[in-house]
């Protein structure tokens, strides 16, 4: 029997809680971190000392983690902060110890962890990479639902458009395809991964008449990359590098900056994308959403992305195994 995946709790007055259940009801073998207080009333649940502990059928194993109090559905508390905080660290150590398949995140409140916690991170990924040692990291969007599949990673990310230019150097370009590539050979068990680079400007540069970086940093790139062995196409024009024919032709797309490459994921396969970290020494999905403090509590979530991340991460662990 395979280790199994840990769910993190997450923002707790968020959707993330309401999840876990609802996840194992549809076959997810999982774990889940967190305080059991703030499940829902109905759910069934078994404490477990050991992520693999056997439970009843039907009960969610849980690994406790008592907060400070309960939670009001859409109502983030920072004196919270801190316990979701310990949670996500807990959860490195049971994953680095090799106690757990894989991490699987529910969404987080940046700004209720830097009021109650003082966080200093942009988000979960950064801290991940700081658990993990200060490791180079990479966030990858990947469908779950459609076919050929979409798998999309930006080589630069959370930042305003007007700094993308000077963001996107040809280290972090390379990273970022290096990172890509290392994963699907690791993660998605494609020995000889075809990787395309999308073109930071319209059309590619259209040979320098609309820009010049495709022309004098990304394409250059590419041919040393493609001499040192990699299966690596490029820069080829975003406006046609993710319909259906072309996907065809690749295994994973970077893209030069956040939207360019999470628009067509998220409208190829909405509920079904997930976020995958990409250079750690463990595997972490996320469902890609928020805590939707709005619906929280009133049996509106869908659980769909956070199934589809618990299954990707197990694919990913059979394929790392």
């Amino acid at each position: 029997m395979m280790a199994r995946i840990l769910l993190t709790c997450g923002e707790p007055a968020g959707i993330g809680p309401e999840l876990a259940p609802l996840a194992l009801a549809a076959g997810v073998d999982l774990v889940w971190m967190g305080d059991p207080r703030h499940l829902p009333p109905t759910a069934a649940w078994t404490p477990v000392a050991d992520p693999d502990d056997a439970v009843p059928p039907g009960h969610l194993p849980v690994l406790r983690h008592d907060f400070a109090g309960p939670a009001t559905p859409g109502r983030p508390d920072p004196a919270h902060a801190a316990d979701v905080v310990a949670v996500i660290a807990r959860a490195v150590d049971l994953a680095m110890a090799g106690r757990v398949a894989a991490i699987c995140t529910a969404p987080i409140s940046k700004e209720a962890l830097i009021r109650g916690a003082g966080f200093a991170f942009p988000g979960h990924t950064e801290f991940l990479a700081h658990l993990a040692g200060d490791v180079p990291v990479a966030m990858m969007l990947a469908s779950t639902t459609v076919t050929p599949p979409c798998r999309v990673v930006p080589a630069t990310s959370h930042i305003p458009l007007a700094d993308v230019p000077t963001a996107l150097t040809e280290q972090a370009l390379e990273q970022a395809i290096r990172l890509t590539h290392a994963a699907m050979i690791r993660d998605f068990g494609l020995p000889t991964p075809r990787i395309a680079v999308a073109g930071l400007n319209p059309h590619a540069g259209e040979g320098g008449m609309m820009g010049t970086q495709d022309r004098d940093m990304i394409a250059p790139l590419i041919a040393r990359l493609r001499d040192q062995g990699l299966h690596v196409t490029g820069p080829h024009p975003a406006d046609t590098l993710f319909h259906a024919p072309a996907r065809a032709r690749y295994d994973a797309a970077v893209a030069c900056y956040h939207d360019q490459g999470l628009i067509p994921i998220k409208t190829l396969d909405f509920d079904g994308g997930v976020n995958v970290t990409l250079g750690l020494p463990f595997i972490r999905t996320s469902p890609d959403h928020g805590t939707a403090f709005d619906i929280a509590g009133k049996g509106l979530a869908d659980p769909s992305s956070t199934i589809a991340a618990l299954r990707l991460a197990r694919s990913m662990a059979d394929s790392r195994a």
